[in-house]
């Protein structure tokens, strides 16, 4: 069974064979990350564990039993208004199976009960349906458009969801953590 763990310096050989293995798959809907950001990967690696250390932000990978990585889920700019923006990215192979929307949903919980954040936002481009499926079934709701510039020059929407209240789903029901959906909101660090 995967495992959301906190991002720690051990996670980096499996992070950055996450982003080589599916950096095709990420570019078909979302923006390149460049060749610059896998030649400086380590320095990356460890100045995004600073920002984790100073509170600023808090980054997580979805851990496979075999300890490679099938996504991450990451919480930026925590602010004292206890609101942060969501990004997520999850492996082609395991997208369209529920692990992007249950693991958004367990997210949510830690971002509650471990950030003490009451309000995620994330946005995510018109084109990517996948998307916005996964941050509809975890109880997102559109909010507003979202600039260019916030999806590396695409078009978009701004997502939110309130984690004082329970999560509604499109049908009613209130939302529950499924065992496994696919890939990304806001482009991770």
């Amino acid at each position: 069974m995967p495992e959301l763990q906190r991002l720690r310096a051990d996670h980096a050989p499996a992070v950055l064979a996450f982003e080589l293995a599916n950096r095709a798959w990420f570019t078909a809907s979302i923006s390149d990350r460049g060749d610059d950001y896998f030649a400086e990967f380590a320095a990356r690696h460890e100045a995004l564990l600073a920002e984790q250390e100073a509170g600023v932000c808090a980054f997580y990978v979805l851990v496979a039993e075999d300890g490679s990585v099938l996504g991450r889920f990451n919480l930026f700019d925590l602010t004292e208004d206890h609101s942060a923006d969501l990004g997520y990215r999850v492996a082609q192979h395991v997208a369209g199976q529920g692990v992007a929307t249950a693991t958004v949903e367990e997210l949510c919980r830690l971002a509650a009960e471990r950030h003490g954040l009451r309000t995620l936002r994330a946005a995510t481009s018109h084109t990517n349906i996948a998307s916005q499926k996964v941050l509809t079934k975890a109880g997102f709701t559109p909010v507003g458009p979202a600039h260019p510039s916030d999806l590396g020059g695409k078009q978009g929407t701004w997502y939110a969801r309130d984690l004082q209240s329970p999560a509604i789903t499109p049908t009613g029901q209130e939302a529950t953590p499924r065992a496994t959906d696919t890939e990304c909101a806001r482009t991770d660090p």
